[in-house]
């Protein structure tokens, strides 16, 4: 098994459990994880997986619909998968330091011309700070009202994650993996995949910035130089 994602302090049977590292846990040894303090969530991944039934092709549960396995309760006992073939293929994969301040790299649109030149200027020109409002289904962010040039609403669209879209209070919504499917407010703007890990690790009273980039960086992944130049 082996923790990564937000750091935390863990043990088992006493003995301390380092991150990003793969460990051998014996039958009847209990692992202590402690809370989380530096980013958001942490994660335990359990070579095989989770053996629980899958729903609809998934082994998670989405919160939102609901759709999926039960939520986990005290109590809860998961048992673990045997899909697991020789050793593991990396002992050590460290994960890079949470960002206290992160900047995402975003795309225009699709619906940014409903929007002022000014709230376009302003997504990216300020610091936003991420509400006690949030969840895996998205990330709510305080700071300056986006004004629209048109106030007409539009008819619902497919959402995808990484979407910002703006409600009629002119405050963006970041959608996280459990979002809905559709959503009649525009979206201003959308986050790259890349970067949306560092989103999900934002905790509340983190302030996190947008960078404009173009279609082409955001398809190729490309790390994005200091004048935001494409670099492979």
């Amino acid at each position: 098994m082996a923790l990564t994602g937000g750091r935390v302090a863990a043990d088992l049977d006493g003995r301390t459990v380092p991150m990003d590292m793969a460990v051998r846990a014996e039958p009847g040894q209990v692992l202590r994880v402690g809370s989380v303090t530096s980013g958001l969530r942490a994660y335990l991944a359990v070579r095989g997986g989770i053996a629980v039934p899958p729903v609809l092709g998934s082994r998670s549960t989405d919160t939102l619909a609901p759709v999926g396995p039960p939520r986990l309760e005290e109590g809860t006992r998961l048992p673990v998968g045997d899909q697991a073939d020789g050793d593991p293929f990396r002992q050590v994969a460290p994960t890079p330091p949470v960002d206290p301040e992160p900047v995402l790299r975003t795309v225009r649109g699709p619906r940014d011309d409903v929007f002022t030149v000014d709230a376009r200027r302003t997504l990216i020109g300020v610091a936003w700070t991420v509400t006690s409002d949030s969840d895996r289904t998205g990330v709510r962010l305080d700071g300056p009202v986006l004004e629209r040039r048109r106030k007409a609403e539009l008819a619902s669209e497919g959402m995808v994650e990484g979407a910002l879209q703006v409600p009629p209070d002119g405050h963006p919504i970041l959608f996280l993996g459990n979002h809905p499917t559709t959503g009649g407010y525009p979206v201003i703007a959308v986050v790259v995949g890349h970067d949306l890990p560092l989103a999900a690790q934002a905790r509340p009273g983190t302030r996190l910035r947008f960078r404009f980039v173009s279609l082409a960086a955001a398809r190729g992944q490309l790390r994005i130089g200091p004048m935001g130049n494409g670099r492979m």
